[in-house]
């Protein structure tokens, strides 16, 4: 293996220039094919277990009755909106949304009429003008055909007057006129009809969307107060301060398309033709367009924070790395960074919320491999040429780095088994992105060090950088200013301080080992119980700035109607005619409503309150197909056969199939956090007890959500998680270095730093969220890399003949030095993230912090404790490791560079 890294070093250093040109441009074309093809994901696909029943269901949903609505709200007095002109322009407006522009309207229409219609995104439109039109149409379609059978009756009874008036002998002009009676009294009875259900029903004239009294009987009931909507059309009419508009996208839209259909929709609510006269304004929200604008705001304040996070290591690293070049890591990991993402656009992948927080973890360790090599070509001979003492540094760093990489791309595969898309999109970026860094490093890297290496005076520094340090120590020695000296100075001792702090733990776990673990594992064992008690903020109103205006909306929309989304369950049955199916279709509704709280006469008995339920209910009635019953004998077959025959397309096909094999049966829920809305769902499916025959299942992306919201943030599915990671680590070490005790001992401090974390978490109150919580292989991996590399190293001085104490000194001040630096400036770039107005990213941030931190303390603190501890125990290995001579305390000072 070392021949194999020296040669490909080797090679690179012989055209350097060439090397670093092919490096430049290959992640120069990465850089830019992600830039132009990468699309930022809005879509919720990525945080869903596609394997699940429930999106099966949610997908046969989508085919069948459409995509999760967009809803535009239409808030005002609802009387107002719906018995005056405004009703006719919610028409209009539905027309547009629906596509249906008829030809001779072209130049009368907006112009996004135009545009829906040619890319004819929407599925389909349920709203208030097409609802009472098409009702209107059934109705005098109904009355015509009436009229038309009146009228062949009256030409039948003319007919047999006529024949009777003959028969009897009368003159023809006597038969018309008893004929003409005839059919006079078939179309006074029609006639009588008609005024009946017009008294009946309280209108005049024939019904239509300008027929006031029309609308009046057809919307609201008048037995409730003068302005309650009728409960069957709460889907449209939820109360008198709103009507609803429902806009069902079509399946199979990509990312982009469903981003611009949603911008198509606000901007056609915008139109002045379709603005209401009467004081109600429109407001557009739904699942869709809350889901596209959290996604979209995050990913845009994610990248600015990313940038700032760039500097910030930038300054980091050219502040703590003090050799030549010292910015060639972080020109390196950025250069991994753009060959990664440009690999995952060309494989066809997206940018999303997960893979944009994987940029700076990346990052993170591709500046750690190139500080590793790095340090291993300054500490080669001072006297050879660059070229030899890269091929000497990747001889001899290459297989450990390549060891630490390897193993830290095991504990990342692990993300490969969450069921949660988006995750394991983290963990494919992160195993492909440690790759190119360890091949960039040891080509490009070296052959940037052998090229301009000696060229630059070893204490260089960047223009800017340099006059920062020469203005802080002038400002100490000179003494210009209170505040200088004291931050000089304060800076000095904070530096002692440290160095004092590592050679006291160095000298407590070369004295005292096994008290060291001890005290480590006691705090490690309170860490992990902590973590049971750990919430998971998994409310969407806490973890996004709360000015956004697409989660003002959602609020303004639950406030007024109530409801901010719906769960569907997708029942499955041969015959929807069938009583049994129905009535058990009518009480599972009836019952869910009542036990989470929406009480009425008709579903919630005397003396059946739901259990344990405050404040407003968290399920509302929703169009399903039990409403077309309301008035039919369920148990007569024949007559729910003819209501299914005569309901018209436009409402049936909300609620059943086609083929009549499959029918929606939908609830409205509020907005409320995922773990509440989990409990709710677990209670529906509990509830779920079909007919023989029957299948039924939730759909809906409130189902989805809240599904991969337990997944992420369940305490149990973390752990397994995490030993798994630690198991996968092991295996891989115990396979290069075929002894248990080289590849268990450098998981000590890894496996410890699990439950530091966990601790320091709890201490400080940090909640986890869905993102925080579906990366908690985070600690396994870092803590692997540092602890990988720092234990190698020991292995390698203890080999040379040093005694413990001189190896782990020796390690720690070379290979623990470079540790040191890519930490700090990993550390440093994510608290950049703090700054965040986001809570889900300033979490995020601070999370990862405190997970870098804890491995770089757990590999600074515990590893020698273990090391020292491991050869006590293994007299083999003390043997084999026996020193050649004990250096003296010179050597080992000029050794570590003091």
């Amino acid at each position: 293996m070392e021949n194999r890294f020296a040669r490909i070093t080797a090679a690179a250093g012989r055209r350097p220039l060439l090397t670093v040109a092919l490096v430049a441009l290959l992640s120069f074309g990465g850089a830019l094919a992600a830039i132009l093809g990468l699309t930022a994901s809005t879509s919720t696909d990525t945080l869903i277990d596609k394997s699940s029943s429930s999106y099966d269901a949610t997908n046969k949903y989508r085919d069948l009755f459409g995509g999760d609505p967009v809803v535009i709200m239409a808030k005002g007095d609802l009387r107002h909106t719906v018995e005056t002109s405004d009703l006719g322009r919610l028409l209009q407006l539905e027309g547009c949304l629906a596509g249906n522009v008829p030809k001779q309207g072209l130049k009368q229409l907006p112009p996004v009429c135009t545009t829906l219609a040619q890319k004819h995104p929407v599925k389909v439109v349920y709203g208030p003008g097409t609802f009472v039109n098409t009702a209107a149409g059934e109705l005098l379609d109904g009355l015509n055909a009436q009229k038309n059978a009146k009228a062949k009756q009256a030409q039948q009874a003319a007919s047999a007057a006529r024949q009777l008036a003959a028969k009897k002998g009368y003159s023809k002009a006597r038969q018309e006129r008893l004929a003409q009676e005839a059919s006079s009294l078939v179309y006074a009875q029609f006639t009588r009809n008609i005024l009946a259900l017009a008294l009946k029903y309280g209108f005049s004239g024939l019904p239509s969307l300008d027929n006031v009294d029309f609308v009046d009987n057809l919307v609201f009931d008048d037995s409730k107060g003068t302005c309650a909507p009728k409960a069957r059309f709460a889907y449209l009419f939820p109360n008198c301060k709103a009507a609803l508009i429902q806009v069902r996208l079509k399946p199979g839209l990509s990312d982009p398309q469903r981003a611009d259909a949603i911008k198509l929709i606000e901007t056609a609510t915008h139109d002045p033709k379709f603005k209401p006269k009467y004081g109600a304004s429109y407001i557009v929200s739904g699942v869709p367009v809350v889901a596209d604008a959290l996604a979209t705001a995050v990913q845009h304040a994610t990248i600015v924070l990313l940038i700032a996070a760039l500097v910030i290591m930038a300054i980091t690293l050219a502040l703590v790395f003090r050799v030549r070049m010292r910015l060639l890591p972080l020109a390196l990991a950025l250069a991994a960074a753009g060959l990664t993402f440009g690999l995952l656009t060309l494989l066809g992948g997206s940018l999303t919320m997960a893979s944009v927080a994987a940029l700076p973890i990346l990052i993170g360790l591709a500046v750690d491999y190139a500080i590793q090599f790095q340090s291993r070509f300054e500490e080669a001979s001072s006297g050879a040429e660059p070229a030899e003492r890269a091929v000497m540094a990747a001889a001899v760093g290459g297989p450990t780095i390549a060891t630490a990489g390897l193993a830290t791309a095991t504990g990342f595969l692990v993300l490969l088994l969450s069921p949660i898309p988006m995750v394991r999109g983290f963990g494919v970026a992160l195993i492909i992105g440690i790759a190119f860094a360890f091949l960039l490093a040891l080509t490009g890297g070296f052959a940037a060090l052998v090229q301009w290496h000696d060229r630059e005076r070893p204490d260089d520094l960047p223009p800017m950088f340099a006059r920062a340090r020469a203005g802080l120590g002038a400002m100490a020695s000179r003494g210009r200013g209170a505040f200088g000296g004291r931050a000089a100075s304060g800076l000095g001792r904070l530096g002692g301080l440290f160095r004092s702090a590592g050679r006291s733990a160095l000298g407590a776990a070369l004295t005292h080992p096994r008290r060291v673990l001890l005290i480590g594992l006691a705090v490690a064992v309170l860490g992990w119980v902590a973590d049971t008690q750990t919430s998971v903020v998994s409310d969407v109103r806490d973890l996004v700035p709360s000015n956004l205006q697409a989660l003002k909306d959602a609020k303004t929309l639950q406030n007024t109607t109530d409801v901010s989304g719906e769960i569907d369950v997708l029942v499955s049955a041969k015959d929807f005619t069938d009583p049994g199916v129905i009535g058990w279709m009518i009480n599972f509704q009836r019952q869910a409503l009542c036990e989470h709280g929406y009480q009425t006469k008709t579903n919630c008995p005397k003396g059946k309150a739901p259990a344990g339920m405050k404040g407003a209910p968290e399920l509302y009635p929703a169009l399903s197909l039990p409403d077309l019953f309301r008035s039919t004998n369920t148990n007569d077959q024949r007559q729910v056969q003819a209501l299914l025959d005569a309901v018209p397309p436009y409402f049936s096909q909300a609620v059943i199939a086609p083929d009549r094999k499959t029918a929606n049966l939908a609830f409205g829920i509020r907005l409320m956090p995922l773990d509440e809305q989990k409990r709710v769902i677990d209670d529906l499916r509990s509830r779920l007890n079909p007919p023989p025959g029957v299948t039924a299942g939730l759909a809906g992306l409130p189902v989805l959500a809240a599904d991969a919201n337990h997944e992420l943030s369940s305490t149990s599915r973390r752990a397994v998680a995490l030993l798994a990671g630690i198991l996968a680590v092991f295996l891989v070490l115990l396979a290069i270095r075929r002894r248990v005790r080289l590849a268990a001992v450098p998981l000590i401090p890894i496996a410890l730093a699990t439950g530091w974390s966990a601790a320091l978490l709890f201490l400080l109150r940090i909640p986890l969220n869905p993102m925080s919580a579906a990366l908690g292989a985070l600690v396994i991996a870092i803590s692997t890399e540092f602890s990988v590399l720092l234990s190698a190293r020991y292995r390698e001085e203890r080999e040379a003949g040093w005694s413990p104490r001189a190896a782990l000194e020796r390690t720690y001040g070379s290979t623990g030095a470079a540790v040191l630096a890519s930490g700090t400036t990993a550390i440093a770039g994510f608290a950049a993230l703090i700054a965040s107005d986001i809570r889900m990213l300033r979490d995020f941030g601070i999370v990862t912090v405190v997970d870098l931190t804890v491995s770089l303390l757990g590999v600074m603190i515990v590893l020698p404790a273990a090391l020292i501890w491991a050869e006590q125990h293994d007299r083999f290995s003390l043997r084999k490791l026996r020193p050649r001579r004990v250096p003296s305390g010179a050597e080992t000072s000029a050794a570590t560079g003091g």
